[in-house]
């Protein structure tokens, strides 16, 4: 089966999210800006310093990204979340935690009954989580 990997459009905060992102989540981050890349001449001004993509590199796959274009009436991120599923409760709560942290959470972190700790949010991005530790079923 091919790999699955969700992409995330950001409104010109995407740099910001992706290095917090990476410092909370772990990875490696490769990032290019529209300035930096081969069709710059091409882009809107104004959109230089704006990501046109990104990844975060870990244990199995990729979360990709890029910011928005300035000219486009970007909608925010609706309709998905990005499910992360953790080996214990402890490290699924730990990222819960920097996640949360002027964000907005949906539900808690708590035992559910597939996982020892389940819980939903939205981070100061806009993205929406759905963090798992110690899945049990």
């Amino acid at each position: 089966m091919p790999a699955i990997n969700p992409y995330l459009t950001f409104n010109g905060n995407c740099a910001e999210a992706m290095r917090f992102y990476e410092r909370t989540l772990g990875g490696k981050l490769q990032i290019m800006t529209n300035g930096e890349s081969p069709i710059a001449d091409t882009l809107p001004p104004g959109s230089a310093d704006r990501i046109m993509h990104a990844g975060l590199e870990f244990d199995g796959g990729v979360l990709m990204v890029s910011d928005d274009m300035p000219s486009n009436s970007y909608k925010g991120m609706h309709g998905f979340a990005v499910s992360v599923i953790y080996p214990t409760a402890a490290e699924a709560k730990r990222i819960f935690d920097a996640l949360a942290k002027g964000g907005k959470v949906f539900m808690p972190l708590d035992k559910a009954f597939w996982a020892e700790a389940f819980g939903m949010l939205v981070d100061r991005f806009g993205t929406p989580w759905l963090i798992n530790g110690a899945m049990t079923a």
